[in-house]
């Protein structure tokens, strides 16, 4: 699997993932979407840097100009609920793309840390052939994004899987590595340093879905 970890140099990427864990302003629901969002953005931009383009002229008011466009037809995916402010933020630099979205959550059979993946909605346009872009701001431990995967695969084969996420784990990367194939790309906007017993991020920022939306039942 191919990595980009996009916090490795200092640019505006980094001021808004201080500020989407800053405590101090977790009760602003609408600033973390919208951090959330811009980030999204700003990792569809350097995403964008490893798509194809085809030369096209265009007609301005005062004559012609030779450029470039995107070639490849994308396919966004956002898991659900907390991928949405993130997914907004691709579409709003894809707006050609195509979507879908897909839920996980952590079920807790015994009512311990002990935890499975369910999958239970999904709706995605045909992603075969296409270029399949799987946003969730968390990656922990990463078996929610390995399950959303496999599910997905069984709907068609895409041309090339960009996987993207706010914050990620150690332990996150090498369960995709262990279990994704190796052309895959993975892009990281932050690295922290380990899971915590309750396999939570740490330092982290929280819950994603909570601090977009609320806190639920």
């Amino acid at each position: 699997m191919q990595i980009h970890n996009l916090s490795e140099n200092n640019s505006v990427l980094n001021h808004f993932l201080g500020q989407i864990r800053n405590v101090n302003i977790h009760n602003d629901s609408m600033r973390f979407r919208r951090n959330i969002e811009r980030i999204g953005e700003i990792m569809a931009y350097e995403l964008s840097k490893e798509l194809h383009y085809k030369a096209v002229e265009i007609q301005t008011p005062l004559g012609t100009k030779k450029t470039t466009e995107i070639a490849d037809q994308l396919v966004i995916c956002s898991i659900l609920r907390a991928g949405f402010p993130m997914h907004t933020g691709f579409l709003n630099y894809f707006d050609a793309a195509e979507n879908g979205f897909i839920s996980a959550s952590r079920h807790h059979p015994n009512n311990d840390d002990y935890f499975e993946i369910l999958v239970e909605y999904q709706a995605i346009a045909d992603f075969n052939g296409k270029y399949l872009l799987l946003v969730d701001p968390m990656l922990a431990t990463g078996q929610s994004i390995v399950a959303v995967f496999n599910r997905l695969m069984e709907r068609g084969v895409a041309k090339e899987i960009h996987i993207a996420v706010v914050i990620a784990a150690p332990e996150g990367i090498a369960h995709l590595n262990e279990h994704l194939p190796d052309t895959c790309h993975l892009w990281v906007a932050s690295l922290d340093e380990k899971l915590d017993a309750h396999s939570y991020i740490v330092p982290g920022l929280g819950d994603a879905g909570d601090l977009s939306y609320g806190t639920k039942l």
